[in-house]
C-alpha cells in the first residue's frame, strides 16, 4: 500500500469513489482554455479598436483559435465524466 498515494489510500480504505479525481481535471483543464480565450479575445479587441476595418481578416482566424481552446476544456470535461464513470 506504500506505493499508493494518498487518494488512492483512502479509495482503497474506505471503497468510496476518488470524488476529487474528475473535480480536479475540470478544474485544472479549464485554467489554460480560460485563460487562451481572455488574452486572445483582448488581443482581437485592441486590434479591432486601433483598425476597425480589419475585423474581417482578424474574425476567422479568432473563432478558429476560441474553437481550438475550447475543444481542450471540452476534453477535460470528458475526461471528468470517464473518471465519475458515467460515460
Amino acid at each position: 500500500m506504500a506505493e499508493l498515494g494518498f487518494f488512492a489510500q483512502a479509495q482503497a480504505a474506505t471503497g468510496a469513489p476518488n470524488v476529487w479525481a474528475p473535480a480536479l481535471a475540470i478544474g485544472l483543464g479549464a485554467i489554460g482554455p480560460g485563460i487562451g480565450v481572455g488574452y486572445g479575445v483582448g488581443k482581437a479587441m485592441e486590434a479591432i479598436g486601433r483598425n476597425p476595418e480589419v475585423i474581417g481578416p482578424i474574425l476567422v482566424p479568432l473563432l478558429i483559435g476560441l474553437g481550438f481552446a475550447e475543444a481542450i476544456a471540452i476534453y477535460a470535461l470528458v475526461i471528468a465524466f470517464i473518471l465519475v464513470g458515467r460515460v
